[in-house]
């Protein structure tokens, strides 16, 4: 096995057209979890190279451009840094979701880019990106392409990564409005979703964002409930019926398609669903 660890996003690229079956490693939290479980073989069993990114400034920075209200986060940024200022005053629920994933350890080591990559709909982060409409931008040594962060997750743990790309970034908007991230697990740290939902709102496009982990095959949005809380919510004083709460969260969990496995029923998932969206919007809407 050798271990190759690239100070350059260019030199980084070059290493993994070199070796395509490279094993590419940010924090390795995922990784260690596949291997420990048997889900992935270690890469001195099989001869394999790993290239480690953390070395790499282009992935493991950021960048914001409050002017047109844009921030870009390097793939290699780590929870530990998300969920701190500044980053939390511009994503909030970002920052809700970087402090549920693992322990201050693991936030240290993982990454978003990671989390991501790997593409269970459990992922902590996944929810509120794909509320934000995040942009992921992908590079190689043939270029750059951007694609919506819904069509970069194709399915449980499947991405449209192509050979010899790497997650360079991930762009997304800075909204002017709540937002907020909840999460059900077995337990109260340091476990993985159950269910999880995250509900953004900018005021100034009057737009409601509702998005779901861990009850799909990936990350899914909820367009029924988003247009009925949309043209049901009072602008002005911020506030909604609590009926219309309550369907809120009924259109919700209809837009869900959870299975039943060693973590929960398909049917608890969907009260899950119900419950967490419905509170989000009472808390988005507090003149309720």
């Amino acid at each position: 096995m050798s271990v190759l660890t690239p100070t350059s996003l260019a030199m980084a690229l070059e290493q993994i057209e070199a070796n395509p079956n490279a094993l590419l490693l940010a924090g390795g939290t995922d990784v260690m979890v596949e291997i420990n479980e048997h889900h992935r073989a270690m890469p001195i069993e099989v001869e394999q190279a790993v290239i480690a990114l953390a070395e790499v400034p282009e992935l493991t920075s950021w960048t914001v451009d409050l002017a047109n209200r844009r921030l870009t986060l390097g793939a290699g940024v780590t929870w530990a840094e998300i969920e701190r200022d500044p980053i939390r005053s511009w994503v909030p629920a970002l920052a809700e979701a970087a402090r549920t994933v693992g322990s201050p350890q693991i936030r240290n080591a993982g990454t978003i880019g990671g989390n991501l990559g790997t593409c269970s709909p459990a992922g902590d982060g996944l929810p509120v990106l794909a509320a934000l409409d995040a942009v992921v931008e992908l590079v190689s040594t043939t270029g750059r392409r951007v694609l919506p962060v819904a069509q970069f997750m194709v399915g449980v743990k499947r991405t449209a990564l192509r050979p010899g790309e790497i997650i360079a970034a991930i762009d997304l908007p800075v909204l002017d409005g709540w937002q907020g991230y909840s999460k059900v697990g077995v337990r109260n740290a340091m476990v993985i979703a159950t269910a999880s939902a995250c509900l953004a709102v900018d005021h100034p496009s009057r737009s409601i964002r509702l998005a779901l982990g861990s009850v799909a095959p990936t990350i899914v949005r909820c367009p029924d409930a988003e247009r009925f809380a949309i043209e049901l919510v009072d602008w002005d004083s911020l506030s909604i019926g609590s009926a219309d709460v309550s369907r809120f969260g009924e259109l919700a969990a209809e837009s869900s398609r959870p299975i039943t496995d060693h973590r929960s029923t398909s049917e608890y998932r969907r009260h899950a669903v119900t419950v967490m969206a419905s509170r989000l919007l009472q808390r988005a809407f507090p003149g309720s």
